[in-house]
Protein backbone atom coordinates (compact mmCIF):
# COMPACT_ATOMS: atom_id res chain seq x y z
CA UNK A 1 0.00 0.00 0.00
CA UNK A 2 2.90 2.44 -0.27
CA UNK A 3 2.87 5.21 -2.23
CA UNK A 4 6.37 7.01 -3.76
CA UNK A 5 6.24 11.08 -2.87
CA UNK A 6 8.53 13.39 -3.85
CA UNK A 7 9.05 15.34 -1.20
CA UNK A 8 8.58 19.07 -1.20
CA UNK A 9 8.60 19.93 2.59
CA UNK A 10 9.64 18.06 5.92
CA UNK A 11 9.41 19.99 9.20
CA UNK A 12 11.50 19.60 12.23
CA UNK A 13 9.70 18.47 15.36
CA UNK A 14 10.72 16.73 18.87
CA UNK A 15 10.47 13.16 17.50
CA UNK A 16 13.56 14.14 15.47
CA UNK A 17 15.78 15.11 18.14
CA UNK A 18 14.58 11.95 20.53
CA UNK A 19 15.06 9.61 17.44
CA UNK A 20 18.82 11.58 17.37
CA UNK A 21 19.66 11.73 20.70
CA UNK A 22 22.37 9.69 22.34
CA UNK A 23 21.44 6.27 23.01
CA UNK A 24 23.38 3.55 25.28
CA UNK A 25 24.70 1.37 22.39
CA UNK A 26 25.49 2.24 18.48
CA UNK A 27 22.97 1.71 16.30
CA UNK A 28 23.86 -0.67 13.45
CA UNK A 29 21.01 1.27 11.11
CA UNK A 30 21.71 5.20 10.71
CA UNK A 31 18.17 6.77 11.23
CA UNK A 32 16.69 9.20 8.37
CA UNK A 33 14.99 12.07 10.18
CA UNK A 34 11.55 14.20 9.00
CA UNK A 35 7.90 12.65 9.75
CA UNK A 36 6.17 15.63 8.98
CA UNK A 37 6.35 15.75 5.61
CA UNK A 38 4.34 17.28 2.20
CA UNK A 39 4.61 16.14 -1.64
CA UNK A 40 3.35 14.98 -4.98
CA UNK A 41 3.13 10.96 -5.32
CA UNK A 42 5.27 10.05 -8.01
CA UNK A 43 3.80 6.09 -8.35
CA UNK A 44 1.68 4.08 -6.49
CA UNK A 45 1.92 0.51 -5.22
CA UNK A 46 -0.51 -1.80 -6.98
CA UNK A 47 -2.74 -2.22 -3.73
CA UNK A 48 -3.44 1.60 -3.51
CA UNK A 49 -6.42 2.84 -4.11
CA UNK A 50 -6.54 6.27 -2.39
CA UNK A 51 -3.93 8.25 -4.42
CA UNK A 52 -2.98 8.85 -7.56
CA UNK A 53 0.17 9.99 -9.45
CA UNK A 54 0.33 13.97 -9.08
CA UNK A 55 -1.67 14.24 -5.95
CA UNK A 56 -0.83 16.66 -3.44
CA UNK A 57 -0.28 15.02 0.12
CA UNK A 58 0.44 15.18 3.72
CA UNK A 59 1.17 13.15 6.30
CA UNK A 60 3.48 12.28 9.70
CA UNK A 61 5.20 9.13 8.86
CA UNK A 62 5.64 6.20 10.44
CA UNK A 63 8.01 5.83 12.93
CA UNK A 64 9.29 2.74 12.39
CA UNK A 65 10.39 3.22 8.98
CA UNK A 66 12.98 6.06 7.87
CA UNK A 67 11.81 9.56 7.83
CA UNK A 68 11.56 12.28 4.89
CA UNK A 69 14.24 14.21 4.43
CA UNK A 70 15.24 12.89 1.18
CA UNK A 71 13.97 13.72 -2.48
CA UNK A 72 11.33 10.63 -2.39
CA UNK A 73 9.89 8.70 0.28
CA UNK A 74 7.28 5.94 0.44
CA UNK A 75 4.57 5.78 2.75
CA UNK A 76 1.41 3.46 3.40
CA UNK A 77 -1.07 5.78 1.77
CA UNK A 78 -3.55 5.07 5.14
CA UNK A 79 -1.76 7.34 7.21
CA UNK A 80 -1.67 10.25 4.10
CA UNK A 81 -4.18 13.01 3.52
CA UNK A 82 -4.65 15.29 0.53
CA UNK A 83 -2.81 18.45 0.65
CA UNK A 84 -5.61 21.68 1.36
CA UNK A 85 -4.95 23.80 -1.86
CA UNK A 86 -5.20 26.65 0.33
CA UNK A 87 -1.69 25.59 1.87
CA UNK A 88 1.14 25.40 0.57
CA UNK A 89 3.97 22.60 1.18
CA UNK A 90 6.02 23.89 3.93
CA UNK A 91 2.49 25.06 5.95
CA UNK A 92 1.26 21.46 4.91
CA UNK A 93 4.00 19.65 6.37
CA UNK A 94 3.98 21.87 9.84
CA UNK A 95 0.91 20.34 10.31
CA UNK A 96 0.47 16.62 10.87
CA UNK A 97 2.27 15.85 14.24
CA UNK A 98 1.18 18.75 16.05
CA UNK A 99 -2.38 18.38 14.73
CA UNK A 100 -2.33 14.21 15.78
CA UNK A 101 -0.95 15.47 19.19
CA UNK A 102 -3.75 18.21 19.95
CA UNK A 103 -6.19 16.10 19.13
CA UNK A 104 -5.44 13.28 21.22
CA UNK A 105 -4.64 15.02 23.95
CA UNK A 106 -8.10 16.85 23.85
CA UNK A 107 -10.53 14.23 22.38
CA UNK A 108 -8.26 10.28 23.27
CA UNK A 109 -7.00 11.57 26.68
CA UNK A 110 -9.10 14.18 28.14
CA UNK A 111 -12.28 12.91 26.77
CA UNK A 112 -14.11 15.97 25.18
CA UNK A 113 -16.98 15.62 23.25
CA UNK A 114 -16.51 15.82 19.82
CA UNK A 115 -20.21 17.15 19.55
CA UNK A 116 -19.95 21.44 20.18
CA UNK A 117 -22.96 21.31 21.27
CA UNK A 118 -22.21 19.06 24.39
CA UNK A 119 -19.24 21.90 25.19
CA UNK A 120 -21.23 24.93 25.31
CA UNK A 121 -21.14 26.66 28.51
CA UNK A 122 -17.86 24.49 28.93
CA UNK A 123 -14.47 26.43 30.20
CA UNK A 124 -11.25 24.94 28.90
CA UNK A 125 -7.67 26.59 29.85
CA UNK A 126 -4.84 25.79 26.89
CA UNK A 127 -1.59 26.86 28.45
CA UNK A 128 1.06 26.92 26.16
CA UNK A 129 -1.16 28.04 22.98
CA UNK A 130 1.30 30.36 21.33
CA UNK A 131 3.21 26.70 20.61
CA UNK A 132 2.30 24.53 17.16
CA UNK A 133 0.31 21.88 19.55
CA UNK A 134 -1.11 24.71 21.90
CA UNK A 135 -2.51 26.69 18.65
CA UNK A 136 -4.35 23.63 16.93
CA UNK A 137 -5.58 22.80 20.23
CA UNK A 138 -6.87 26.17 20.52
CA UNK A 139 -8.63 25.81 17.25
CA UNK A 140 -10.27 22.09 18.33
CA UNK A 141 -11.78 23.28 21.41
Amino acid sequence: RDLLVRVKAVAVNPVDYKVRSPKEKVENNPKILGWDVAGIVEEVGPDCTLFQPGDEVYYAGDITRQGGNSEFHLVDERIVGKKPRSLDFAQAAALPLTTITAYEALFDRMNISRDSNENKNKTLLIIGAAGGVGSIAIQLA
